[in-house]
């Protein structure tokens, strides 16, 4: 949740991705096309190399199933009729796919289909897959589905290739690859005390349960704020109600190695003149380790606070001071203490 790098290594260097580009694929799919009751015919063009959900030609399966043919059994076909039947033609959704991914902060990447298979102009790196990820499990959908170990969809009982879903507790799954100009590309993600981390490693076997433990073992999430909580009271100037109560709007929490310290900015008046409308912006809250900021959260108003509609205005003292019996020295009186 707070994007922070635990270890990489060329992790901007671009590389072929194989299949792990379905990712992106499923992500631009539910989207783009939220039923996924959505019908979809098998047209000729949908057959592929590679791996396969075996699909038929004037077979209609939901976008759903294909999904699960997708992110499961890694099929080429699948990807190629989701394509085709979200946006009317392959070529127009990669369009989509390049589209979603300038949105995410993908900047080294470009993609020239929607199932991975090797082509100079398609290709992405670690940290922009790390973006995808990210993005994917924001999705509850595909969070679901990427972490469904088998399924029978379809007449087809389908096994996810992910061997760490059995073999590492608390992973959740996500896409593997593989094309022999690619290598073994994995992106993977686990959950361990609240705390998910996302691996990805591209031409390289390294070993994501090894990266994983050293990930939870190093760094734990820390809670720096809790949305709604009480911060502080501020006076109130020109109203019958001495304070109003400023509380924090968001959570904030981030992984810190035991040896880092977090430093807190407070940005916030000293006080407050009325009046003030419950839920408006008093300040911000600013956590820092070193130089690099690692989160914020608006400070709100938690009440309305009206002002004093007895309380006289400087004219009006004025002008009642001159209607007095003693006028001109109780003016000359006023100016000179206010002077």
């Amino acid at each position: 949740e707070s994007g922070r790098i635990l270890f990489e290594k060329e992790a901007h260097t671009q590389r072929l991705i194989a299949s792990t580009t379905k990712l992106l694929t499923a992500l631009v799919a539910v989207e783009s096309t939220p039923d996924l009751e959505k019908v979809i015919e098998v047209k000729p063009e949908y057959q592929a190399e590679g791996s396969s959900m075996y699909l038929k030609v004037g077979e209609q399966l939901t976008l759903k199933e294909l999904l699960y043919g997708l992110l499961l059994a890694s099929g080429n076909d699948a990807a190629l009729a989701i394509a085709g039947g979200c946006a009317g033609t392959v070529e127009t959704f990669v369009d989509w796919m390049n589209e979603w991914a300038a949105d995410l902060g993908m900047e080294n990447s470009h993609f020239a289909n929607p199932n991975g298979l090797d082509d100079e102009e398609h290709y992405s790196t670690a940290y922009d897959m790390a973006l995808l990820a990210q993005a994917v499990l924001k999705n509850e959908t595909l969070r679901e589905m990427v972490a469904t170990r088998s399924i029978v969809v379809a007449g087809r009982s389908l096994t996810n290739h992910n061997k760490l879903l059995w073999q590492y507790e608390g992973c959740m799954g996500m896409k593997t690859g593989y094309t022999e100009a690619a290598g073994r590309t994995l992106v993977s993600c686990a959950v361990r005390n609240g705390q998910t981390l996302i691996c990805v490693t591209l031409k390289d076997r390294k070993d994501h349960a090894a990266l994983f433990d050293y990930g939870f073992r190093s760094f734990s999430l820390h809670p720096l704020a809790r949305g709604g909580k009480s911060f502080r009271f501020l006076p109130v100037r020109e109203s019958l109600l001495p304070q109003v109560e400023v509380v924090t709007a968001d959570d904030v929490r981030y992984p810190l190695a035991a040896t880092e310290r977090v430093q807190a900015k407070i940005t916030l008046p000293k006080e407050v003149k009325a009046p003030v409308q419950k839920g408006t912006i008093a300040g911000k809250l600013t956590f820092r380790v070193g130089e690099e900021v690692v989160g914020e959260t608006y400070l709100l108003y938690a009440s309305d606070i009206p002002a004093d509609p007895g309380r006289p205005t400087l004219f009006q003292q004025v002008k009642e001071l001159l209607r007095g019996g003693e006028g001109r020295t109780s003016l000359a009186a006023f100016w000179l203490r206010t002077g």
